[in-house]
């Protein structure tokens, strides 16, 4: 895929769950995605940071955007390859500090098959 699609996607993704749209967000990934983030890590200890597959992406959004209506992420950087997205951003939650955070989006056939949450 060209780097320019795989910046389509991104902007996407950010459209999707800003506007905290479960399903759009949901029809960006593979259906055996696989997302790895340290708030998994510590909210879900049992995953070790993991889960796999839309089922448990939709449990997982859907617990957050209910949990945290204010969520919203500010993009700051989008960098793309043929193969992957390297998104930075805010995360930005009313009554909590900013978060800086980053994200890679693995790619494959249009669809977003792994991602991983680093914060800073």
């Amino acid at each position: 895929m060209s780097p320019e699609k795989n910046l389509s996607i991104a902007h996407s993704w950010f459209e999707a769950f800003n506007s905290q749209n479960l399903e759009k967000l949901l029809s960006l990934y593979d259906d055996e995605a696989q997302h790895f983030s340290p708030k998994l890590k510590i909210n879900k200890p049992e995953t070790n940071g993991y889960i796999n597959g839309k089922d448990a992406l939709r449990l997982w959004w859907s617990e957050a955007f209910e949990n945290l209506p204010t969520l919203h992420y500010k993009v700051t950087s989008l960098t793309s390859n043929a193969d992957r997205v390297f998104m930075e951003y805010t995360r930005m939650v009313t009554g909590e500090s900013d978060m800086l955070v980053a994200e890679v989006l693995e790619i494959r056939d249009n669809k977003i098959v792994f991602s991983r949450v680093y914060h800073g």
